[in-house]
C-alpha cells in the first residue's frame, strides 16, 4: 500500500428525505468522485490509492443507507425509504453543486460503474472522464448470472444460498423470485440477520473471502445486515433501470472519454457487458486483465485503475 500524505476532511450533506450523506476529500487538483460498489458497500480509505493526490482532489461519498451516512440500513428500515438510483443520481448532483465542481472525473467499481453511467447519461455535461472497473450493467441477464447461472461454478455455495429460501426454485430462471424472497426476510426483524448471513456467504464465495475472516468487513454482522438489505432492495427492482437501459442510452455519453477495466475470468460480472459497451461507445477503451479480480482494491485491478486515472491528467 502506498504511503498517503494528505489532509483529510469529512462532512455530512443533508439531501432531504431524512438522509444525511457522509463525504470526505483529500488531495488537490482535478476533481474526481469515487462511486463505491454494492450497492451498500461504502467507501474505503484504499480508494485514495487509485489517484495521484498531488494532482487530484478526490471525493469519497457513502451512498444512502451505508457507511457513515445516516440512517443506516443496519439499524433501521427507514434507510431504504427514498433510496433508489434516481435518488443517488440527485445526491451526486447536490454534492457537485455543494463543492462548486463544474465537471469531474468519475471512478466507479462494480455497482459504482452502473451508477456512474446512469449519472453521466443524466448529466453528461458534468462528467469530464470516467474510469470504470469490474463493469456491471445491472441488466436482468447479469443479475441472473450473479445470483443464478454462476452457481454452476460454485455448486456447494449455491446450494446453501438457495436452501435459505426453499420456497423458491433453485433454477437460475427463478433469480428475481430468489432476490425478492431474501429482500422480504431482510425486512423481517426476526429473520433478517440469518438472511443477511446467508446472502453474504454467497457474496464472499463469488468474490473470494470468508465472513469469518476478522480482516474482512463481512466479519461484522452489522455490515452484513446493512449491505444485504440495500443490495436486495435495489436488485429486487433491477435498480429501477430498464433492461439494458445503460447500453441503449450510451449515445448520450458517446463523447465522454472512458477507460473500462475488466478481468476476463471475473466470476461475478461476465465480460460481455463491458465488451458490448465498448463496441457502442466511441470514446471508450476496454482493458482486459487476465485474472479473476473484481474489486477495485485488488492489487492487479488497483494498479490498472491508477494507470488509467494518471492517463486522464494533462501532461505536465
Amino acid at each position: 500500500m502506498r504511503a498517503r500524505r494528505f489532509a483529510l476532511e469529512g462532512w455530512m450533506l443533508d439531501v432531504g428525505d431524512g438522509h444525511r450523506l457522509w463525504f470526505e476529500q483529500a488531495g488537490q487538483g482535478v476533481d474526481a468522485l469515487v462511486l463505491h460498489g454494492g450497492p451498500g458497500s461504502g467507501c474505503r480509505p484504499g480508494h485514495y490509492d487509485l489517484f495521484d493526490l498531488s494532482r487530484y482532489r478526490v471525493t469519497l461519498l457513502d451512498q444512502r443507507g451505508c457507511g457513515r451516512s445516516t440512517p443506516r440500513a443496519s439499524a433501521t428500515l427507514d434507510a431504504l425509504e427514498a433510496n433508489t438510483t434516481a435518488h443517488l443520481i440527485a445526491d451526486i448532483e447536490a454534492l457537485r453543486a455543494r463543492l462548486g465542481v463544474e465537471a469531474w472525473v468519475l471512478c466507479g467499481g462494480s455497482w459504482g460503474t452502473t451508477l456512474a453511467m446512469a449519472y453521466a447519461q443524466a448529466h453528461p455535461d458534468r462528467v469530464r472522464a470516467m474510469v470504470l472497473a469490474g463493469v456491471a450493467t445491472t441488466a436482468a441477464r447479469d443479475l441472473q448470472w450473479l445470483y443464478g447461472d454462476v452457481g454452476a461454478m460454485f455448486p456447494e455455495a449455491y446450494a446453501a444460498f438457495c436452501a435459505h429460501v426453499p420456497e423458491v426454485s433453485d433454477d437460475a430462471a427463478a433469480t428475481p423470485q430468489r432476490i425478492a424472497a431474501y429482500a422480504d426476510r431482510l425486512r423481517d426483524t426476526g429473520r433478517a440477520q440469518a438472511a443477511a448471513d446467508a446472502w453474504c456467504q454467497w457474496e464472499t464465495a463469488i468474490f473470494g473471502g470468508d465472513i469469518r475472516d476478522p480482516a474482512s468487513r463481512y466479519a461484522d454482522p452489522g455490515f452484513r445486515l446493512g449491505f444485504a438489505r440495500i443490495v436486495t432492495h435495489y436488485f429486487a427492482h433491477q435498480a429501477w433501470l430498464g433492461d439494458d437501459e445503460l447500453l441503449k442510452n450510451v449515445a448520450a455519453i458517446a463523447h465522454i472519454p472512458c477507460t473500462m477495466i475488466h478481468s476476463r475470468f471475473d466470476p461475478s460480472c461476465p465480460l460481455r457487458g463491458a465488451w458490448a459497451l465498448a463496441q457502442a461507445w466511441p470514446a471508450a477503451t476496454l482493458r482486459i486483465l487476465g485474472g479473476t479480480a473484481h474489486s477495485a482494491l485488488d492489487a492487479d485491478m488497483s494498479a490498472a485503475i491508477r494507470t488509467a486515472t494518471d492517463a486522464v491528467l494533462p501532461e505536465r
